[in-house]
């Protein structure tokens, strides 16, 4: 199948890039780069053996997707594409609004009117808000706490009203819960813009001397250490989760899961980090973050038993792939 990559030189693209090709797709990328860096089409390629074509653009300008859609016949799209820093969502909320949504609609128009059969939406945990754990695909949406969080409900409901009003558009929303880790060439991670948005990042940076310190926001939430709970999973596990929905026959739209199904706190996460690298990590314990729930992780069975799908990788091949990106930069 030839696939459209939407933000497909982000850290979770660039990744399901590569498995798609491992499972022989032809990929085409749009990004605009706004958070990712051309590099990784460099190595994207070096790692596939393949030219990659790419197309440096928004998604929300729909004159020129449209000559991409054109030039091309898809057989399916997925739609990482968005802006998704939780704190930034707060200060620019309609910047965030018109990216997220606007990408989404404008993708979904020339997927109906180019009869591109299969969209996949990179959706969130975060649609869940703060519901009892685990969390099961046919639990409501819950209140979001910020407008990132908010744009992914409102886009799986965008597209959920947009397969009952137009027969033959079919959509897997996939609701990502915390991807970390890294390719294991070590060519290919998260590489955030500025300030990172997640916790990975922040740990490899201060064991690389780039911090100064690591923050843990918290230690009195109500789990096994005081601090945050969430479900780390492998980002090339959940590549592969993409090409499994990718797969995945079925009419209208269905949701699915993308976790491991146990929950791993901070200091686990660290004391994992510390112990598989050699690195002693300098942090200290903060006050909570507004906004932070305690403890967020899946119920994985649906994915497992429709999509054939489940997650590999432990937490000790998340914090060697993470370092051992890090260390390459």
């Amino acid at each position: 199948m030839k696939i459209l990559v939407s933000g497909g030189l982000g850290f979770i693209g660039s990744h399901t890039v590569i498995e798609l090709y491992n499972e022989g797709h032809e990929v085409v990328i749009v990004d605009d780069l706004s958070n990712s860096q051309i590099r990784t089409l460099n190595i994207l390629e070096k790692l596939t053996g393949k030219t990659i074509p790419f197309y440096m653009l928004d998604c929300t300008d729909m004159g020129k997707m449209e000559v991409i859609f054109k030039s091309h016949q898809f057989d399916g799209i997925i739609h990482f594409a968005g802006y998704k820093a939780v704190g930034e969502s707060v200060s620019k909320p309609l910047e965030y609004y018109f990216n997220n949504l606007g990408s989404t609609i404008q993708l979904s128009r020339l997927a109906i009117k180019h009869q591109v059969p299969k969209f996949i939406f990179s959706s969130s945990a975060t649609v869940y808000g703060d519901q009892k754990s685990p969390f099961t695909e046919d639990m409501p949406l819950g209140i979001t706490t910020n407008p990132y969080g908010e744009s992914k409900a409102m886009n799986e409901r965008i597209l959920t009203d947009a397969t009952l009003a137009y027969q033959g558009f079919n959509v897997v929303l996939l609701r990502y819960f915390n991807p970390i880790g890294a390719h294991a060439s070590g060519l290919i991670g998260e590489l955030p813009s500025g300030i990172p948005n997640n916790l990975m990042p922040y740990i490899t940076q201060t064991a690389k001397g780039k911090r100064e310190k690591l923050y843990v926001f918290g230690n009195d939430y109500d789990t096994v250490d005081g601090t945050g709970v969430r479900d780390y999973i492998h980002v090339v596990d959940l590549a592969k989760g993409h090409v499994a929905a990718l797969n995945y026959n079925h009419k209208g739209i269905d949701t699915f899961n993308l976790g491991t199904g146990k929950g791993t706190s901070v200091l686990e996460i660290i004391e994992a980090f510390e112990r598989i690298n050699q690195i002693k990590l300098n942090y200290e314990i903060t006050d909570r973050r507004p906004g932070d729930i305690a403890t967020s992780f899946a119920d994985c069975s649906k994915a497992k038993r429709l999509l054939g799908w489940e997650a590999k990788l432990t937490i000790d091949d998340m914090v060697r792939d993470a370092w051992n990106f890090e260390k390459r930069l």
